[in-house]
């Protein structure tokens, strides 16, 4: 069988990565027809948009595609596309394994880290409904709650004050927790742990946990509990083996993500996926590096780990394993390794990119 599968190269270090990628997946013996395409602030400059409508096509032609790093700017300039692909496709649940591989450096090299975050991807303040300050509509909504609210008033001026609004709805919630419940099921995990803050949001993530509960009866054989999110944060940096699969609205997915990552050596090894009901983009979760843009520096473990999680998704499930093996087999050995994983990172036995990827490459045929 042969699957058609979009390859968005990305900016910055993306085409290096996405090359990297490429040659990995190829090397299981999976048969794939990549369609190449572009996104990023390099496309920008030619065409006018970050995201070519046939890029766009291509991905809702395959249903599937792996997305090396696209760089979001701070403050100005376009939106995220990520956000953007995953509003615009549907891709309500944003999948983040954080798993400690031998080898890598990390304070938690002792510990047995393999969480899994599930992040809902559509809503809360990513929703990006926002009003700017200084601006008649923010005036008017700020207004309009000082009207509304009998308790809680927004006593600054509209001048200098923003707005987000944050929504979280009973059938998002449900959507994600039931996803986070079959994902536990379906791979042998014991417990999912729902993460809010609704002592203070009780209308939100008040809601959030409500309806977590109610699923999780749904589940009888797989243990439930919720944290808050700045006490999830405390436990994961002096427990994490306590945890499975935790599943979060989005902004505290998001943060919480980094965190775990940071647990099993930082976002250079952390993968992501972004599934909907009609497809799902793979990516690494983090960004696009522009000063190492050129020089095969970067590691590429995040995007083929991604790729992992892609012919998992595909039902490649003995590729895929096979792949991991050998990102894992030439991590343990720390020859082929980028420099960020080497023990000293001026260690000028670290290779680069693709010589990293040649390493998995060779070990992917020993294991045939």
């Amino acid at each position: 069988m042969t699957y058609e599968v979009t390859l968005i190269t990305g900016d910055g270090v993306g085409p290096e990565l996405a090359a990297a990628a490429r040659r990995c997946v190829d090397a299981t013996g999976v048969r794939i027809n990549w369609d190449v395409q572009e996104a990023g602030v390099d496309v920008m400059e030619r065409l006018g948009t970050p995201l070519p409508e046939a890029t766009l096509a291509s991905i809702r032609r395959t249903r599937c595609a792996l997305k090396a790093p696209i760089t979001t700017p701070v403050g100005t300039g376009f939106r995220s596309i990520n956000v953007f692909l995953r509003q615009e496709l549907g891709l309500y649940a944003c999948v983040r394994p954080c798993k400690y591989y031998p080898g890598v450096r990390t304070f938690f090299q002792n510990v047995p880290v393999d969480l899994v975050i599930i992040r809902e991807n559509t809503e809360d303040l990513y929703a990006g409904v926002e009003f700017e300050r200084g601006k008649p509509a923010t005036s008017q909504l700020i207004d309009c709650i000082n009207q509304l609210s009998t308790d809680r008033k927004i006593k600054t001026p509209a001048a200098e004050t923003g707005i987000s609004i944050k929504p979280i709805s009973v059938s998002g919630t449900e959507r994600i927790v039931r996803y986070a419940f079959r994902y536990a099921r379906e791979n042998g995990r014991k417990k999912v742990t729902a993460v809010h803050k609704a002592n203070i949001m009780k209308f939100t993530d008040g809601l959030f946990l409500e309806v977590a509960r109610q699923v999780a009866t749904e589940y009888p054989d797989i243990e439930f509990e919720d944290r808050i999110v700045d006490n999830m944060c405390m436990q994961l940096v002096q427990k994490p083996e306590l945890y499975d699969v935790l599943v979060l609205p989005n902004l505290y997915g998001d943060i919480i993500s980094d965190l775990a990552a940071g647990l099993v050596g930082g976002l250079g090894v952390a993968p992501g996926a972004n599934i909907g009901e009609n497809g799902a983009v793979f990516e690494a979760t983090h960004g696009s590096a522009p000063k190492y843009k050129g020089q095969n520096k970067v590691n590429p473990t995040a995007l083929i780990l991604s790729a992992v999680l892609m012919l998992r998704y595909l039902g490649e499930k003995e590729a895929a394993d096979r792949l991991e093996w050998a990102v894992a087999e030439v991590i343990r050995e720390g020859k082929d390794v980028t420099y960020d994983l080497k023990p000293h990172r001026d260690d000028p036995t670290a290779v680069g990119t693709q010589e990293m990827a040649d390493a998995i490459c060779r070990k992917l045929r020993q294991a045939v």
